[in-house]
Order: C-alpha cells, then sequence, then structure tokens
C-alpha cells in the first residue's frame, strides 16, 4: 500500500469513527451524543456502584413496595439510564403504535397529541404532566394544544434536561418542570384544568396513591388520561415462561411490580373518578408498538460497541457497559411480551372528576 492510499485509508477511517463517536445521536432527534453519556446527577466514579446498588433492591423485593423506598429507586435507575435513553431512543421515553407511512417520531407525535386531545383542554389551561421524563411528551403536547404544561419528575438530572429541551425547542414559556415525588406533589388542591400520564404510574407501587394525588390537584370537572402498563388477559401466572417476561420487564424497567388491566379501573372508581372510557391502545387494528425494538437489534449491538470503547478509554463512566446491557437485555422481555400478547404499555384509561354537587 502506498503512501497516498494509506493516508486516505487513515482519513476515511478516522472521520468514519469521528461521525459516530461525535456526531451519531438518537435516530430520532439528537439530543445527546455518545460521548456525552453520563451517570445523571451520579458522579461519575460512583455509577458503579450505584447500578450495583440498582439490582439490589430487587434482592429485597418489599423494599421496593414501600411508597418511602420509591424515589430512591427509580432516582437511581433514571440517573444511570436517561442519557442512554435519549442517545438511542429519543426525548420521549415510551412506545406507540407503529402507524404504516409515518416514521417513528411521527407516530410517537401522534400518540402524545391523542392523549390531550382526550382530555379536551382549550389553549391557556394549566395541564399537569404526571411522569414527565426529560420533557418530549410536554412538549409535542404544549405546541399541540396551547396549554400551559407543568411536568413533575422524581429525578434532578431530567429536569435540568427537560429545562434545556423546552428553550431550545422555544417552549419554555408554556413548559415548567418540576422536581419531586407524584405520590406527594407540591401543588395546591383543585390547581389543574386536565392531566396526563404516559407509560409513568408503573413506577408508584400502589396505582391507588398515585390517583388519589392527581385526583387532589385536579379542578372538578376535569379530565385525566394515563397510558398505563399492564398484564393483559392473556397472562398467566402459572406459566413460567409468562412469569420470566414480567419480571424480566420489572426488573429492567424499575418497576415495583406490573398490574393486571381489569385493576385500573376499580382503582380509579375507587379514589373518586368516573371511568369515561377505557381502551388498550396496542390492540388490532393497531400496529405493534415493540416492531422498533425489533428493528433496533443491529442498532443495539453498533452502539453496544461504542459503549464499550467509550468506558474503556474513559470517556464513558466505568458501568455505562453493564446499564446498556441491562437494557437490550430488557428490550428483549417487552418484545417477549409483545409477541405474546401477555403485556401491553398502552392501556388507556379515560378519567373525570365529577363536578362538585350544588349546595341546596
Amino acid at each position: 500500500m502506498d503512501s497516498l492510499t494509506l493516508a486516505c485509508t487513515v482519513s476515511l477511517l478516522a472521520g468514519g469513527l469521528y461521525w459516530f463517536v461525535c456526531v451519531l445521536g438518537s435516530a430520532e432527534q439528537k439530543g445527546k451524543h455518545a460521548v456525552q453519556l453520563s451517570g445523571g446527577s451520579i458522579q461519575r466514579e460512583n455509577v458503579q456502584d450505584n447500578y450495583n446498588q440498582y439490582w439490589s433492591f430487587f434482592r429485597r423485593p418489599k423494599e421496593i413496595e414501600k411508597a418511602e423506598k420509591v424515589p430512591d429507586f427509580v432516582d437511581t435507575f433514571y440517573n444511570l439510564v436517561t442519557d442512554i435513553y435519549e442517545w438511542g431512543w429519543g426525548q420521549s421515553f415510551h412506545f406507540s403504535p407503529a402507524i404504516p407511512g409515518k416514521s417513528n417520531l411521527e407516530s410517537t407525535r401522534i400518540h402524545e397529541e391523542m392523549a390531550v386531545d382526550l382530555i379536551g383542554v382549550k389553549p391557556g389551561q394549566k395541564i399537569l404532566d404526571a411522569g414527565c421524563g426529560v420533557g418530549g411528551p410536554m412538549r409535542a403536547i404544549a405546541a399541540h394544544s396551547g396549554c400551559n404544561v407543568v411536568g413533575i419528575t422524581i429525578n434532578e438530572y431530567q429536569v435540568s434536561r427537560a429545562n434545556a429541551h423546552n428553550k431550545k425547542a422555544g417552549l419554555d414559556k408554556l413548559c415548567d418542570v418540576v422536581c419531586g415525588n407524584f405520590l406527594e406533589m407540591p401543588f395546591e388542591d383543585e390547581s389543574f384544568d386536565g392531566a396526563y400520564s404516559i407509560e409513568a404510574t408503573c413506577h408508584a407501587p400502589k396505582l391507588e396513591d398515585v390517583y388519589s394525588e392527581i385526583f387532589r390537584v385536579l379542578k372538578p370537572g376535569s379530565m385525566y388520561v394515563s397510558y398505563e402498563w399492564v398484564t393483559t388477559e392473556l397472562y398467566r401466572g402459572e406459566d413460567p415462561e409468562h412469569v420470566e417476561i414480567i419480571q424480566g420487564i420489572e426488573r429492567g424497567d424499575a418497576l415495583p411490580g406490573l398490574r393486571n388491566y381489569s385493576d385500573i379501573a376499580e382503582v380509579a372508581k375507587k379514589v373518586g373518578f368516573e371511568v369515561v372510557k377505557e381502551k388498550d391502545l396496542a390492540k388490532p387494528p393497531s400496529q405493534p408498538w415493540w416492531s422498533r425494538l425489533k428493528m433496533g437489534r443491529i442498532a443495539y449491538w453498533r452502539n453496544h460497541i461504542l459503549v464499550m470503547v467509550l468506558e474503556t478509554l474513559g470517556v464513558a463512566p466505568k458501568g455505562t457497559v453493564d446499564v446498556h446491557e441491562m437494557l437490550f437485555k430488557t428490550a428483549d422481555y417487552l418484545t417477549r411480551g409483545g409477541d405474546t400478547g401477555i403485556f401491553s404499555p398502552m392501556h388507556m384509561i379515560l378519567l373525570k372528576k365529577p363536578e362538585k354537587s350544588q349546595e341546596s
């Protein structure tokens, strides 16, 4: 190989490596680059220890059923995974049905806009995003509806990420983010004109606790919609494969325990809501929501090699490879849950807080 050919080859490889490491971001909407992967609010030297701590929760399963343990459990999880989610998935940490002719980004936006359309709010009204993550749905909903959206997340790092994205999108006047526990929200009674949760209340050990809080902060007559993670009517607790799949989803997504679809409406009525509509949005004719996970397998291996290189070089903190591998294994359990039909991440329930009865 002559010197010119060698120089061209080296330049090509260097350019490709630069693009792979420094340019490549989320397949949908760049928010993070590979070289920016971190442990959220965790000091980089503590990421591995926090990953080990996360898994220690599952050696004490009763601990994650206690409301006082949920903040630490979920906060640790989202410190570990937020950057990887943004880099590899996008700014909306949820699923949506595949729509023929639409990209994943477009399908996601349509799924989010449907939520705010269901609660029937008007421009200028104030609505709650209970479990807002880095605010992908919040921004889509604010832009679509003209509402003022207040999001709450347990994770301080996600607050900073959401605020940065809101400002960059020019939506910081419509979007506000609060760090807090949606089981004990820092909002006044009857202060919101509507509310929604997109695949977020699954982190609550008792659905009744989060629904009660949302009921409290809603104005009478207002609507709330939630997309719930549930086991379906096909789930069989005596089937070892079914149990393995559901436990894999729980452990890889910081869930104290998945609920059955049949429990959701009963809990809502118990806290005072009227059930307006209930539907599993994953059922046919909807296209499989898990198809994106299947198509992402090649991207995972590409990204996993990159993460290993970055961790070896000290660019990404030690423990990042373990977190990335955990998420890939979880994606397999989610795919199996979709293939078997025993799991849905989008059991939609539309609820209304009754009007106050008139005093005679």
